[in-house]
């Protein structure tokens, strides 16, 4: 049975039963599919998104692809040549507490120094205006040290005999959870979730 009902806790960002991403603390996406993951957090947040990518990054968003999920219009795209300089750029986005979501691209997981920068920035950022995610969008199975939580979203092999496009989001690790996996479908920019 799909779940659908949900009642969203304060400091956190609920996308569905059991995929809550808390406020203020970094967290890390992966998998083939993990750009929709950060258009899905995305949708349910207000305000502006700053996207950090590598300059020599192919990956686009396309804008069209991206109204299911949110306006494109409140994305804002920036680039840096290395991964120190796209994380220097969420940091200093994240003190300013005028973004609330920042995603970073980057080619291979961070280490726990610059996972902590972020919390760090994201907590003061929250003293100075709503508190901001960071998002770290990383390819394979990632693995960043000390994120708040990982979620790993990769498309399940072929369709139902609806024709829904299906996906397999999978909780690696979670501070306060344990890991869990679901088939995920979403409907009108909306996830529901399957065991």
């Amino acid at each position: 049975m799909l779940q659908t009902r949900h009642t969203p806790r304060a400091g956190v960002l609920s996308l569905a039963p059991d995929v809550d991403l808390v406020r203020a603390r970094a967290h890390e996406a992966s998998g083939p599919s993990r750009h929709l993951f950060a258009l899905l957090v995305g949708g349910v947040t207000e305000g502006p998104v700053l996207w950090l990518r590598p300059t020599w990054s192919r990956d686009v968003i396309f804008g069209d692809g991206a109204r299911a999920f949110l306006d494109p219009g409140r994305i804002v795209f920036g680039a840096a040549r290395t991964a120190n300089e796209i994380l220097w750029a969420a940091e200093e986005a994240l003190r300013t507490g005028l973004m609330p979501l920042v995603v970073i691209e980057l080619a291979e997981p961070p280490g726990l120094t610059p996972v902590r920068r972020l919390h760090l920035a994201a907590e003061e950022g929250a003293g100075r205006g709503a508190a901001p995610l960071p998002l770290i969008l990383t390819p394979g199975r990632g693995g960043a040290a000390g994120v708040e939580t990982r979620w790993h979203l990769e498309a399940a092999p072929g369709l139902a005999l609806d024709g829904v496009a299906r996906w397999r989001l999978s909780r690696l690790r979670a501070r306060s959870a344990p890991e869990a996996s679901w088939e995920m479908i979403v409907r009108k920019g909306r996830i529901r979730l399957a065991p």
